[in-house]
């Protein structure tokens, strides 16, 4: 039966975590529970725009130590082992991704509900094999700023019959602080509490629902599933552009923001080579190192964020260890590029994919607004070396090979001993999903099949 409290209840209540209601679905809200005035989130917003550009925030260390990984086993609670066992004996894993959820007022939920929806029922239409272990959430999870009255509306209640974890690490409208706000209250406060609990409980954001808070080591942390580990940063508060350190010695510098993810991300990727790790690696961050403009255009929606990858690129080369895709949202579509660079001596294509269409919003890309499809642009394998300006690495183009700007949608990735398969599926209000878009990567060449 469905609690009737607004407070987390104490340990040793919970020795298993919860990540459904049990029985019959029930039907979706047509309204949130804690009233939403869209004119006053448009106010707040412009209000806060200009500190959205300069605010950054600071953050704790990850519990434990910076080569440390959370299993899923772990967070899958004592029948986890066997669960994994039995992943590994099938010979493949598959796990969802979405970015930018949240709906910030009433005209939105619909956007929401429909990817949620949609979401749970690929995991109960699927068997098997093809069950998804996981949801991995790419930040921006509650709008506008991540306020704690606002977790039940956007997260909790869409999600009420997703029956699998929800792992996330925060964008930047998880984490901006608003002006004022009471101290441990804070965005990233609120998030830890939900995604990063060191025990397992239902937090007061979850009112009258059962879904225990998710035991992540830190806003940043690296997962471990069967055949894939995903190695999450955290980009920070700002709307544009995304960090992960004070980029110190720059020219633009962010002395507020700590430098651990340096340390973190060397770190996991020595283990992986240490461990001469055979999987998939992944690189998710919110904010997305690529997102498309014409070449001399001022007009984007959001800018990538070239800084960001050259501080993990150096990383990657001072270990010998690069990822096989990066995953990002922020920007509210679909992107898929393939970055070309010789690594080690060796030719790597990586996809950067960017999955920002979860339900918040769609932007249509700068370019895209023509009335015929004769003109429509960006077009499918376009040239965007432009984007990639003074690399770390020594790169060998760089393509924008599908985008969508028109649908909401998620991804269904697929990992198995030799390969990772990224697939992205867009809906529309009242169809099965359509799979608009593939990659898959070869996990020993490191290049695109």
């Amino acid at each position: 039966m469905p609690r009737n409290q607004s407070s987390p209840l104490s340990q040793p209540m919970f020795s298993e975590p919860t990540f459904n209601e049990q029985g019959t679905p029930t039907p979706d809200p047509t309204s949130f529970r804690t009233p939403h005035d869209p004119k006053q989130d448009d106010i707040l917003y412009n209000e806060f725009k200009k500190l959205m550009e300069k605010d950054t925030v600071s953050f704790d260390t990850i519990r434990g130590k910076n080569d440390d990984i959370l299993s899923l086993a772990t967070a899958l609670g004592s029948n986890g082992p066997s669960d994994v066992q039995d992943i590994q004996k099938s010979g493949k894993v598959v796990f969802h991704a979405i970015g930018d959820s949240g709906a910030s007022n009433e005209r939105k939920l619909p956007g929401e509900l429909n990817v949620a929806d949609h979401l749970t029922n690929d995991f109960n239409a699927s068997t098997g094999a093809d069950r998804p272990a996981f949801l991995y959430h790419l930040g921006d999870v509650v709008y506008s700023f991540g306020e704690s009255q606002f977790y039940y509306d956007q997260f909790y209640e869409p999600f009420r019959n997703y029956p699998a974890p929800i792992f996330a690490i925060p964008g930047n409208h998880d984490s901006f602080v608003i002006p004022g706000t009471q101290s441990g209250e804070t965005p990233l406060d609120i998030f830890t509490r939900n995604f990063c609990s060191p025990t397992l409980q239902i937090t007061k954001e979850a009112y009258s629902l059962h879904r225990t808070a998710m035991t992540q080591p830190g806003v940043y942390f690296a997962l471990d599933a069967p055949f894939v580990r995903i190695i999450g940063l955290f980009s920070n508060a700002l709307e544009d552009p995304g960090l992960i350190s004070s980029q110190s010695g720059q020219k633009t510098t962010w002395p507020g923001v700590p430098d651990y993810q340096l340390d973190f991300l060397a770190a996991q990727l020595k283990r992986i080579k240490a461990e001469k790790y055979t999987g998939a690696v992944i690189i998710a961050v919110h904010h997305p190192p690529f997102t498309y403009a014409p070449s001399g255009s001022t007009k984007s929606g959001h800018v990538g964020n070239t800084m960001m990858l050259r501080e993990i690129d150096a990383i990657c080369q001072a270990q010998g260890v690069y990822p096989h895709a990066f995953l990002s949202g922020h920007a509210h579509n679909y992107q898929r590029y393939t970055r070309n660079l010789s690594f080690g001596g060796n030719d790597y294509s990586v996809p950067f994919v960017v999955a920002g269409n979860g339900g918040h919003n769609i932007t249509l890309l700068p370019g895209s607004q023509k009335s015929t499809i004769d003109t429509y642009e960006p077009i499918a394998d376009v040239q965007v070396d432009y984007l990639d300006p003074n690399p770390v690495l020594k790169t060998k183009g760089l393509t924008l090979d599908m985008s969508n700007d028109r649908n909401y949608g998620y991804l269904r990735v697929t990992v198995d001993s030799k390969r990772l398969q990224i697939e992205m599926h867009t809906l529309s209000s009242h169809t099965v999903p359509a799979s608009v878009d593939k990659v898959a990567v070869d996990i020993a060449s490191h290049k695109i099949a």
